[in-house]
């Protein structure tokens, strides 16, 4: 029956309490208001199928309990108050692929195919929704992270500016002949710290700073007619205009500079410095990467670690995606780790080890809880005795576990370390033991798997890692009833989606009424992604890369990937946000996260994440068909 007029007014304060329709005008949801009817559909009633032709009614369910199923398979959809269906069969002008039944009672605003197509046309936010359901609502989540978090921050500019907009002069530079006397004076009448050495068509060669003073020019007294060209750092790093400035930072720490180049189709056009950084964040991730390369003791690498921590919540604040927040912190967490091993091989004649990342520090996806998973590759030359060697590394090791342990990164309780014999082993060794869980194919080796085959090396030659990955590749390509039990044990670990309730949650034990959103969120995209990558002999270790392979290798609907990466950092974002609350009120870190304690919003995404996961789980299904 249709909406009488004076339920018009009841019916837009009512949608206004749900996405998107809490964004769109008073006037557009008027218009909706008035062409809606409301259907009933008594528990068990289908409400459409995909027998009944293509789409022809939006529906929006006012009360009770939407469940979707596909033939074949169990229910994998569960709508609520609020949400609406079928979008992408109404879009595409379609039947419906799955099976909408009343699980319970249902009352559903109802509106025609030909209403839908012109609210499309009317409203943008309704058509944002509606074609781009999950990036919307991510946008809508990050924008209310930013507004929690940046009332506990000082006012920053964000990362996500872009390097184009942070270029606030013309850069200065020199030809590569200039005379060093002429540079020097420059750079004193500019008042600048370094300069660009250019060919005439703006394309740099080189830089020259004033770092370069005392080691190029001042103690081997080089002459002052001198061109720069011969004491200028050559190759300087360079990134486009719309990069932005998280990736300057990022390169900064990772390779040590205090300057990136700004350059467009090979032109100069802007020079970012670590200074121009340190005015976008309170603790900067340059001034956190100088600290960490320049620590000689403990205390300031646990200095440098609570910075880590702090930083953290500042990129929060600033709105910096998941992807990029979690390789940054990686990256932070990986100099921290190799300053430590530098500082403990320094009374070390050991100069041969390879050191190992496993876990999320080998896939590049630590979060602020975050232990101890490493090993080690050490090399054994003619004539010497293997145990020997080991013996040494693993004195080593300890001192180098200890100490991460004192900066933050706790011992790891399974003892999944490189102080433990287990893991400190020679490459042909570790070939055997990667060979034995292949062929064993037992639980144990199956949990191996998962932990150990998201190895990358972290610190020493990187060649016996490379080597390991390619062996690692070329065994498992044929072996597929290894890659089957992987498979069917990605699957049993199912996200945690209610029939009767949104979420399934734990009951007791030491965290009740939560989600563990590392073993039911995340999970389920890493085994997965994990399998794609090992079958196709994929180099990548972590999750995001992985996936974007498969998408190519496996010829996988891209926009489909695109949704399980999304839904995939949006739980990681939810991690990252419980455990800077927990570090706040003095918790231990976990992921258990009681669903209760998240906006509408959030929910609701948590809730499509979780469909996206079953998504992926059902492609996984379908493409290894052993």
């Amino acid at each position: 029956m249709p909406i009488d007029a004076a339920l018009i007014a009841a019916t837009v304060d009512h949608l206004s309490r749900h996405a998107p329709f809490d964004r769109m005008a008073q006037t557009h949801l008027a218009w909706l208001a008035e062409r809606l009817k409301i259907g009933y559909y008594g528990k068990g009633e289908a409400v459409l199928a995909p027998e009944h032709g293509a789409a022809q009614t939006f529906y929006i369910i006012k009360q009770g309990i939407v469940r979707g199923e596909r033939e074949g398979e169990a229910a994998w959809l569960e709508l609520h108050e609020g949400e609406c269906f079928p979008i992408g069969a109404l879009l595409s002008r379609r039947a419906a692929i799955s099976h909408f039944r009343a699980e319970t009672d249902v009352f559903c605003y109802e509106l025609p195919a030909a209403d839908f197509h012109s609210l499309l046309d009317l409203s943008p936010p309704f058509h944002a929704f509606c074609t781009l359901r999950l990036a919307d609502l991510l946008a809508q989540s990050q924008r209310q992270t930013q507004a929690r978090y940046l009332s506990a921050s000082t006012e920053q500019q964000s990362l996500e500016s872009s390097l184009g907009s942070l270029t606030r002069r013309d850069p200065i530079t020199c030809s590569p002949d200039t005379p060093l006397r002429q540079t020097l004076e420059i750079m004193r009448e500019q008042g600048i710290g370094s300069i660009v050495v250019t060919q005439a068509d703006a394309q740099p060669l080189g830089i020259f700073t004033v770092r370069d003073l005392i080691g190029r020019v001042i103690l081997p007294n080089t002459p002052l007619d001198t061109p720069i060209h011969a004491l200028m750092s050559p190759q300087p790093l360079g990134l486009p205009p719309s990069a932005h400035a998280f990736e300057a930072a990022l390169a900064m720490a990772k390779h040590g500079f205090r300057h990136v180049l700004v350059v467009d189709d090979n032109r100069l056009v802007g020079v970012i410095s670590e200074k121009d950084l340190f005015s976008l964040q309170r603790i900067g991730v340059t001034q956190i990467s100088s600290a960490i390369r320049t620590a000689n003791g403990l205390s300031q690498l646990q200095q440098a670690a609570q910075d880590i921590r702090q930083l953290g919540h500042n990129m929060l604040a600033q709105g910096v995606g998941a992807e990029q927040l979690t390789l940054l912190l990686s990256t932070l967490n990986d100099l921290l780790t190799q300053r430590v091993i530098e500082l403990e091989c320094a009374d070390s004649a050991l100069d041969r080890i390879c050191w190992l990342a496993f876990g999320s520090e080998g896939r590049l996806e630590q979060t602020l809880a975050t232990d101890q998973d490493n090993g080690i590759i050490f090399e054994v030359h003619a004539g010497e005795d293997p145990e020997a060697v080991r013996a040494e590394c693993l004195v080593l090791a300890e001192r180098i576990n200890r100490a991460l342990d004192a900066c933050g990164f706790p011992l790891c309780r399974g003892q999944i370390m490189a102080m433990n014999p287990k893991w400190c082993l020679s490459l042909d060794e570790w070939k055997a033991l990667f060979a034995r869980w292949i062929d064993a194919g037992d639980p144990e080796a199956l949990l191996n798997a998962s932990i150990f085959f998201d190895f990358r090396p972290l610190y020493g030659p990187t060649q016996p890692a490379r080597e390991l990955r390619n062996w690692l590749n070329r065994y498992i390509h044929d072996q597929r009833p290894f890659l089957k039990l992987m498979m069917q044990n990605a699957l049993y670990n199912t996200p945690p989606l209610g029939l009767v309730r949104d979420f399934v949650i734990d009951s007791g034990g030491k965290h009740p009424n939560t989600i563990d959103l590392k073993v039911n969120g995340i999970t389920p995209f890493i085994d997965a992604a994990r399998i794609f990558a090992l079958s196709a002999g994929l180099s990548e270790s972590g999750t995001v890369p992985r996936l974007r392979a498969a998408a190519a290798i496996w010829k996988i609907d891209t926009a489909k990937v695109g949704g399980w990466i999304s839904a995939f950092l949006f739980i990681q974002t939810l991690r990252l946000k419980l455990h800077q609350e927990q570090l706040a009120q003095g918790l231990p870190l976990t992921s258990h996260l009681d669903p209760n304690s998240l906006s509408a919003l959030d929910r609701r995404i948590l809730k499509e994440s979780f469909r996206q996961a079953k998504s992926l789980q059902a492609t996984l299904k379908n493409y290894f068909q052993f």
